[in-house]
């Protein structure tokens, strides 16, 4: 059957999948047909036994979010036909070169590190977010048929990236694309739901990985945070669709060919349909950033075009109306073959606040090595060459995952993470909470299903709402309000989310009505306290901090670029005010009635945010003892 696709000059639609975990290739082949939602994906069925789709970046805007609009379709293959293939008998129907003339990356290295240290300075500095990934595409050309093409690449990849979760190799009409990917983005089964945050990066130098090299890799905050922060992320994708929030398991290396990463795997089990899954983990942070609304903006800005299937998923749906299941992989470290023998391979770096301008170049580059060797466009010098030899005429390359050392650095990063996302999550109800409802404003950022989660284990019942569809009214009807977290600047009031949260938090004051105010929404409640607000000299995005709280010392995650700042003997009359000894900086309030926190009690960072989340809540729900005179 795949010597029938290498001989005929226009081959039907196909695809080649060889997936972690499964023995030898799957051949799938059927007919293309494209849909304007994800809701109208083609469910397996009838004479399909599959179907896959392939989504793009653009399909983002079936969430509100902003993108640029290039087209692409989200386009699907009804799998009529499956062929279970050996990767021997692949290798050797596949083997032959591919003829690709060198070409280069569209934004020049120098312009890449500028675009760096403006994301850093004008987005992470002005509190757009916590992390942004910025693409770039290398840029080539190959002669000769692109499906054809395809499946010679296919088979270098198959050599040369034996860590991959997905290789693949898909030809469907004028979208034909080629990849090694290391990550899985989502897969449902039987109800189960993981999701694999991998970030991190570790370049492996020519002469091989080794133990000390790694060892400082994992030592590295920069790489550490730049982990955590996607984790983060993630668990809001998971507490929006699995009932259970998401355990958290690991950390893990993801060894590749020329890059080590760090992983966790995120487990919940849902009821939702897979195409709803997928639709509300569009996409993952490690291809976009956080929070996620507010990182599709930044990418709109800084990226000329857009993305096409880069940052997307492949998803795979098996099954039938009794059970289906998905199996979904960001299109990353992914060669895009155009009908007129173009070629296109995309890449992005992570930047965070510590970001280095000529690392992530560094890193983009190593991203791209995997896919520009298998093309030849790269050898082990940079330089043109021939393809990856034989798995069987090389040496293995030898594995840390069970070096003691690695192994224990590993085990080391979870020791001051919270113990509710490592474990799995059952009620914890308070009495004093069981039964009361909260409304929880949601800012633009989505760490408000995790607040719902973890205030559903206590015993509350919650409900998320969106901002513009908050009435500074709207509260009473609630035992609780809390007003969360999101992008920007507390004090830029001509922002209309903004003012809606300053008219929602002063409401919730004026009424004498319990409130819980987070992060973003923390800093508009010291403002109307009195207290002044400020950028920080630098983000604390993703940073886990120990500090005193009513008299007690905790670690807790703090995603900040502003913060209130008391001054020396100006404690506003009837607020009680945890801050920095020295600085003033204002960690948290509480007076009769209300409090609010700077940091992410919801956050994997917050060691004991479950059961602060409840003190405070149980402060705030206790009968208001007097009038509160705080506003300023």
């Amino acid at each position: 059957m795949l010597q029938e696709l290498l001989d005929d000059p226009a081959p039907p639609p196909f695809a080649l999948l060889a997936r972690a975990g499964r023995p030898g290739v799957e051949l799938l082949l059927g007919d293309v047909v494209d849909v304007d939602r994800l809701a109208d994906i083609p469910l397996p069925g009838g004479e399909s036994a599959a179907t896959l789709a392939l989504i793009p970046y653009r399909q983002l805007s079936e969430r509100g979010f902003e993108c640029h609009d290039d087209g692409a379709p989200l386009r699907c293959l009804r799998v009529r036909s499956r062929v279970a293939l050996t990767r021997d008998e692949v290798l050797a129907a596949v083997a032959g070169d591919v003829d690709v003339t060198p070409g280069g990356f569209d934004v020049a290295d120098d312009e890449y590190a500028d675009i760096v240290g403006r994301v850093i300075r004008d987005e992470i500095g002005r509190g757009a977010g916590a992390n942004f990934v910025v693409r770039r595409d290398y840029l080539a050309r190959l002669t000769g048929s692109v499906p054809h093409a395809a499946l010679r690449l296919f088979g270098r990849l198959l050599t040369g990236e034996p860590g991959a979760y997905w290789t693949f190799a898909v030809h469907a009409g004028d979208v034909t694309m080629v990849g090694a990917t290391p990550e899985r983005h989502v897969s449902v089964d039987a109800g189960t739901v993981v999701m694999n945050p991998i970030s991190g990066t570790h370049r492996v130098p020519a002469g091989g990985a080794t133990t000390g090299g790694l060892l400082r890799f994992l030592a590295d905050p920069k790489e550490t945070e730049e982990l955590f922060m996607v984790v983060d992320e993630e668990l809001k994708m998971m507490s929006a669709v699995c009932e259970d929030g998401g355990r958290v398991l690991g950390p893990f290396l993801k060894e590749m060919r020329h890059l080590v990463h760090t992983e966790y795997l995120l487990e919940g089990t849902t009821r939702l349909d897979v195409r709803d899954v997928l639709r509300e983990t569009m996409f993952a942070p490690t291809v976009t950033g956080s929070p996620l609304e507010n990182a599709a903006r930044v990418i709109t800005r800084y990226e000329v075009g857009g993305r096409g299937y880069y940052a997307g998923v492949a998803a795979l749906i098996e099954g039938d109306n009794d059970g289906l299941s998905v199996d979904a992989p960001i299109l990353i470290r992914t060669a895009h073959l155009a009908p007129d023998g173009s070629v296109r391979v995309p890449v992005g770096a992570t930047l965070v606040r510590h970001s280095v301008a000529g690392h992530e170049v560094a890193e983009t580059h190593a991203k791209a090595a995997g896919v520009l060797t298998a093309l030849g466009v790269l050898a082990g010098g940079g330089a043109a060459g021939p393809a990856p030899a034989p798995a069987a005429d090389r040496a293995p390359s030898p594995s840390f995952a069970a070096d003691p050392e690695v192994a224990a650095a590993l085990t080391a990063r979870n020791r001051t993470l919270a113990p509710f996302w490592l474990r799995p999550q059952g009620q914890d109800e308070r009495p004093a909470l069981a039964g009361r409802s909260v409304l929880i404003v949601d800012a633009e950022d989505r760490w408000t299903a995790m607040l719902a989660h973890l205030l559903r284990r206590l015993g509350m019942r919650a409900e998320v709402r969106r901002w513009s569809a908050v009435d500074p009214a709207d509260g009473a009807a609630y035992d609780l309000l809390l007003a969360g977290p999101g992008p920007g600047d507390p004090r830029d009031v001509d922002d209309p989310r903004i003012a809606r949260l300053h008219d929602v938090v002063r409401a919730r004051l004026d009424a004498d009505r319990p409130l819980l105010a987070v992060c973003l929404s923390h800093q508009v409640l010291a403002g109307l306290v009195g207290l002044p607000l400020g950028p920080l000299p630098q983000p604390y995005q993703g940073t886990q901090r120990p500090v005193p709280l009513f008299g007690r010392e905790t670690r807790v995650g703090f995603y900040n670029t502003y913060a209130a700042r008391l001054p020396a003997g100006a404690e506003p009359p009837g607020v009680e005010v945890a801050a920095h000894p020295e600085t003033g900086e204002v960690f948290a309030l509480r007076g009769d009635g209300f409090a609010s926190v700077q940091f992410h009690l919801e956050s994997i960072l917050s060691a004991d945010g479950i059961d602060l989340l409840a003190e405070l809540v149980t402060g705030v729900l206790a009968p208001v003892r007097g009038g509160r005179a705080v506003r300023g």
